[in-house]
């Protein structure tokens, strides 16, 4: 279903995939946050034209029933109150119409706040049942709601993430006595073209493989051609998702990501690893100073900022707790070129997915590999954003049962 969005003098199409008839409002909030380049953690509020609010929970029927209108709000706690109201309800049969308003400045916001005529409104309104008293409530029971999981619960129905099922219309898909030749095949031909060929005619049984965590672990064993053929990963989660979504991160990165990663970090409490960070990610492209050799390139030093960014791993008081730092160390491994990658992989004890950044420095890297189970599998990239994106899509695709908080 196409979902008509207009923000500001902007007004744009965001496609939205329905799952068994089910409209996941994850998906849709996240594609408005990238269609108009949103902050990532802009709080967005879901009205539709009576002041009620649209959260998860009936998004799916709402947009279903079609020739729905929604006000969405961006801004803090009493952003709703002042947003102006929607003027146009109308939308075609076929695609449901969102109106996001512009967040007064907040000069104006406090201005209003103060006056005497607009108090009780902005608290509450009894006609529409609405207010900043009513918003606070519907928050608070939704925490609540969320804060009612157990820690330890496993997380598997919630949408998105490697082990979510997604439906795959792949042609051209062997079975039975064809796919067992087919593999066979695979694990002697060297012709590249017959490989890739190969791989995508077994794709589908390679994802129940996968799906399966008795034979998921072996999923670098059965089909050993990712070790030695670059590109293998590319295509599998291309099949599994699109060209459009793969390639996202590389094309939003310079533009929009990094910047904001960039901002975002400066405001966070500095440390030294902090500062080192930063400096070699806003340093210029070719500028090898005596204090940055020792760092990597502006490029991955960016993506690293972003382990500073994330909030603490879920977990209660006994759930194993790792620093920033220490999470950066885990996820990227710098490795001499001099020194052999087979001894690397012999004392290697990491049992999380990592990324193996071999060269002469840290700041000129010459080859990058994913580090799965004692395996390496070689890097299409040899740039930092491209082998980092790599690093996500093998975590992605041939490991499910990874400890996602770098734990040792």
């Amino acid at each position: 279903m196409l979902v008509q969005v207009k923000y500001g003098k902007q007004q744009k199409y965001v496609k939205l995939d329905s799952v068994e008839g089910q409209f996941d409002f994850l998906q849709f909030h996240l594609k408005v946050i990238e269609r108009f380049c949103l902050p990532p953690d802009a709080k967005v509020i879901y009205k539709d034209v009576t002041g009620t609010e649209v959260d998860a929970e009936i998004f799916s029927d709402l947009i279903g029933q079609g020739n729905v209108v929604l006000k969405v709000f961006t801004n803090d706690e009493f952003s709703d109150s002042f947003s102006s109201e929607v003027s146009d309800s109308s939308s075609s049969s076929s695609a449901s119409t969102v109106i996001i308003d512009e967040v007064p400045n907040k000069r104006q916001r406090t201005e209003e706040a103060y006056s005497l005529s607009a108090k009780q409104e902005h608290f509450y309104d009894a006609a529409s049942n609405t207010g900043y008293i009513a918003w606070r409530l519907k928050t608070v029971h939704r925490k609540i709601r969320r804060g009612s999981v157990p820690p330890d619960s496993p997380l598997d129905g919630l949408p998105g993430g490697p082990k979510c099922q997604r439906p795959t219309n792949v042609v051209g898909q062997l079975d039975g006595d064809a796919c067992r030749e087919a593999m066979s095949l695979l694990n002697h031909t060297t012709d590249k073209s017959v490989i890739f060929q190969k791989m995508r005619e077994t794709f589908q049984h390679r994802q129940k493989l996968v799906k399966n965590p008795g034979s998921s672990v072996h999923i670098l064993s059965t089909f050993p051609r990712f070790l030695d053929i670059k590109g293998l990963v590319e295509q599998d989660f291309t099949l599994l998702f699109d060209e459009e979504t793969s390639s996202r991160l590389l094309q939003k990165w310079d533009t929009f990501f990094r910047p904001n990663v960039i901002k975002e970090a400066k405001r966070l409490t500095s440390t030294a690893e902090l500062s080192q960070l930063l400096l070699s990610a806003e340093r210029p492209q070719g500028n090898d100073l005596d204090e940055t050799r020792s760092l990597y390139d502006q490029e991955m030093s960016s993506l690293l900022l972003l382990i500073h960014l994330l909030p603490p791993p879920p977990g209660g008081p006994k759930s194993p707790k790792i620093s920033a730092c220490d999470a950066v160390e885990r996820l990227v491994v710098f490795h001499k070129s001099c020194c052999s990658l087979e001894e690397h992989l012999n004392n290697n004890q990491r049992q999380h997915p990592y990324l193996l950044a071999v060269g002469r420095q840290k700041s000129k890297i010459d080859n990058f590999y994913v580090t799965l189970d004692k395996h390496l599998i070689p890097c299409q990239a040899n740039r930092s954003l491209g082998a980092f994106d790599e690093l996500f899509k093998a975590h992605f695709k041939c490991t499910f049962d990874s400890k996602t908080d770098f734990e040792p």
